[in-house]
């Protein structure tokens, strides 16, 4: 499988609007929560930085195994995630950057043939390490456009 250069495009760089988005945005307002339950800005980005190695694990795990099982990813269910979303925010945007490095490396260096390994996740089926880059980034998005939304409404 060949990787668009949509999709390596956006990996090397998609992450980098996250500044961009925040930049303009009050102290306060990275911390507010704005409904019950519902993640603050820097609880988006906490999850965004955290997700980051259990991609890179899985698809380490799709590398040396035939086929492995993931289930989806829940922050919620993760023990760690809560001593993610107390870390100062530099420090999460920093590794951030720093595990985007890693994962681009580790795509870029796969071959065709491995970028065509297959990891089964039990929500959306057989999915190759391609297939797997395009959902990481689809995710990615989806927490950056929650991260626009909490930032710029003026309801909030």
């Amino acid at each position: 499988m060949l990787l668009s250069r949509s999709l390596t495009d956006r990996l090397r760089t998609q992450h980098e609007a996250i500044e961009i988005l925040i930049e303009q945005t009050d102290k306060d307002r990275l911390l507010l929560y704005p409904a019950p339950g519902k993640w603050s800005i820097k609880d988006n980005i906490a999850h965004l930085a955290k997700y980051q190695p259990v991609f890179i694990n899985r698809i380490h795990k799709i590398l040396l195994s035939n086929e492995p099982v993931f289930e989806s990813y829940r922050a919620e269910n993760d023990p760690e995630f809560a001593v993610w979303q107390g870390r100062d925010l530099q420090i999460l945007l920093d590794t951030l950057y720093a595990d985007r490095e890693q994962i681009n490396k580790l795509i870029a260096d796969l071959s065709y043939t491995q970028l065509d390994m297959v990891g089964v996740h039990k929500k959306f089926g057989r999915l190759t390490i391609g297939q797997w880059t395009e959902f990481f980034l689809l995710h990615e998005a989806h927490h950056m456009f929650t991260i626009f939304q909490l930032s710029n409404n003026t309801e909030l």
